[in-house]
């Protein structure tokens, strides 16, 4: 395939199907900043073209025959961590293992196209992830694998009923997710997160959530109202709004155009929290590529809110907080492990 350009990402493909392969690898090959080292129709020779072409990406199916993709990346996380990104069917069964192997280190999910999105769509979205992907610091990716239970931040003190936080996330995102939720106390306020993941993948991210934490969490549905110790997870391929009627915050979860190359985004949740929640809401911006939601949080700012964002050192990539300090819209920079802990006292000091 040519010598080598050091200035470009060099990708390898591991997927079963012959035809999956030819259309990635075509369709990439077309990015003047990508190349395509090789292709492996399996784990075993997916393994040697590791070690002899030194992929920047891999691109890896669940579903295998000989080693299923699961297993293969911990082997991967093990023996050569990279940064992979999970290429895999909407099937719940394709769901469920997508999901672990994020918990085992992958740093992206998406799925193939002849669900609900194009082929158009998914190429786009999976050439910004590749991107993403390797500019991830995979010693952070390990990190958040490794670590053991955490403690609950302390109580809050006043039971809120106007209060609400809005999350957002991208790349790294789903582990950042579950350290800060599963820490919050089941009194907290309620909760609105966007993070960018295909549809059915936020469902069954949700239910992983739900199982772990204190607080409810779920994939939100159109016209759910916001509630105390409860968070809404805007569905993958749908924008998440926040609307209000008198003193009930609800969502709609809508269609329309990609923000960001992404939908839903977290400028679109960002800017609705900031015209109907003002200075009651609270905005957190965690790991991610590229700038979704650094307009959405200056905007809640000016409206009042108060705003924190990832620091860079506990970031998988320093991407989206970045943009947002950038814009001055952020009060707090802070470590995802004092997140959950700033989220509680902004909350108190709030309702004092």
């Amino acid at each position: 395939m040519g010598k080598e350009d050091p200035s470009k990402i060099k990708i390898l493909i591991v997927d079963d199907s012959a035809i999956v392969r030819k259309i990635f690898a075509e369709d990439l090959s077309k990015e003047l900043d990508f190349e395509i080292v090789g292709t492996a129709p399996d784990p075993f020779i997916a393994r040697d073209k590791i070690v002899r072409l030194k992929p920047d990406v891999i691109l890896l199916d669940i579903e295998m025959p000989r080693m299923d993709g699961l297993t293969f990346l911990k082997k991967i996380m093990h023996y050569h961590p990279l940064p992979v990104i999970i290429v895999s069917s909407l099937t719940p069964k394709g769901s469920k293992m997508a999901l672990e192997a994020i918990e085992c280190g992958a740093v992206e999910v998406l799925s193939k196209p002849g669900g609900p999105y194009s082929v158009g769509d998914m190429s786009l979205q999976l050439k910004e992830k590749i991107r993403a992907a390797a500019k991830v610091r995979m010693n952070r990716i390990r990190k958040e694998v490794v670590e053991g239970p955490i403690e609950l931040v302390p109580k809050i003190l006043h039971e809120t009923t106007q209060k609400l936080i809005a999350l957002g996330a991208s790349t790294g995102g789903t582990e950042a997710l579950k350290e800060v939720l599963t820490r919050l106390p089941h009194n907290v306020p309620g909760i609105l997160i966007v993070q960018h993941m295909p549809a059915q993948f936020t469902k069954t991210f949700a239910e992983r959530l739900n199982e772990l934490c204190e607080i409810e969490v779920k994939e939100a549905r159109d016209g759910d109202s916001v509630l105390n110790g409860q968070a809404l997870i805007a569905p993958g391929n749908f924008h998440m709004v926040l609307r209000r009627s008198g003193a009930r915050y609800y969502v709609n979860v809508k269609d329309g155009p990609m923000v960001h190359h992404q939908r839903p985004a977290v400028d679109v949740l960002f800017h609705s929290v900031a015209q109907y929640a003002g200075e009651n809401a609270i905005g957190v911006i965690l790991t991610g590529m590229g700038a979704d939601g650094a307009q959405g949080m200056l905007k809640m700012k000016e409206a009042g809110a108060r705003t924190i964002a990832q620091d860079e050192e506990s970031c998988v990539v320093f991407g989206m907080p970045k943009e947002a300090i950038k814009l001055n819209a952020v009060d707090r920079v802070v470590p995802l492990h004092q997140i959950p802990n700033e989220i509680v006292q902004m909350v108190n000091r709030n309702s004092t």
